[in-house]
């Protein structure tokens, strides 16, 4: 799942998310399998699993879908499911700098094939706290911008706790403090105002221009990164120019 302000509105970015329907699917059932390990099958006592299971039907992952995920990870199938978060820091072309999370149930799997993937790419692994200090932790929520007015938006999430409202493209997105997503998504929905996406993302302090050959190896660096099993989330802090990418659309 691609991270903040990562170009979604191109044709190249639009066609890797159509193709990662079911990476993305397994991004929810990981979170599903998570929260009822932790609380338990009943979405009435586990909150955690009811937001888990929202978010999921939200991005239309099938219901049996959610269903297996819940029993698996209450331990009702008789599988153990343990999952471990980790999160890598990558170096990645012409300065720029990448946040790769990961949920994993084998560490060493899941260090191994990111570090291939990486070197592979034209990266490079970088150590703890070196790329970390150019990002925050934010809420994140994302929505069409097409039928909707930024005052409007405004207005609906400005007392639940938004800090800034912005058209990227397409969609609008709104950040947040990550303690106050839930507010705004609930603000939203009680604007009567439909949500895409709402997630604690890593957004970039500063941003790093790429031209095209950096840019060609950013994406194919963050495709290697993505396609691996265990990894959730991938964000930067690249920015990149609709000339350069309307270049890459010629190659």
């Amino acid at each position: 799942m691609s991270g903040h302000s990562k170009w979604a509105t191109t044709k190249h970015k639009k066609a890797i998310i159509d193709a990662r329907r079911a990476k993305a699917f397994a991004k929810y059932v990981k979170g599903i399998e998570v929260a009822a390990r932790a609380g338990g099958p009943d979405l009435d006592g586990n909150p955690a699993l009811e937001l888990a299971v929202t978010k999921a039907k939200k991005q239309s992952v099938p219901n049996d879908n959610i269903e297996r995920a819940i029993k698996r990870g209450a331990g009702l199938t008789g599988e153990v499911i343990e999952y471990t978060e980790i999160i890598y820091e990558v170096r990645g072309p012409q300065g720029s700098a990448l946040m790769v999370e990961c949920l994993t149930d084998n560490k060493n799997r899941a260090a191994a094939e990111v570090r291939t993937a990486v070197t592979r790419s034209g990266g490079t692994m970088a150590d703890s706290g070196s790329v970390a200090f150019l990002f925050n932790r934010t809420g994140l929520v994302r929505l069409p911008a097409e039928g909707h007015a930024e005052d409007d938006i405004l207005m609906a999430v400005l007392d639940a706790g938004a800090e800034e409202v912005m058209q990227s493209g397409d969609s609008f997105e709104i950040l947040c403090d990550p303690s106050d997503l839930r507010a705004v998504a609930t603000a939203l929905e009680e604007a009567g105002i439909e949500y895409d996406t709402d997630e604690m993302e890593f957004v970039a302090t500063m941003k790093v221009d790429l031209d095209a050959k950096g840019a060609k190896t950013y994406f194919n660096l963050e495709d290697a990164l993505e396609d691996l099993d265990d990894v959730q989330s991938v964000y930067s802090n690249v920015d990149i120019s609709p000339e350069v990418l309307a270049q890459l659309d010629e190659d």
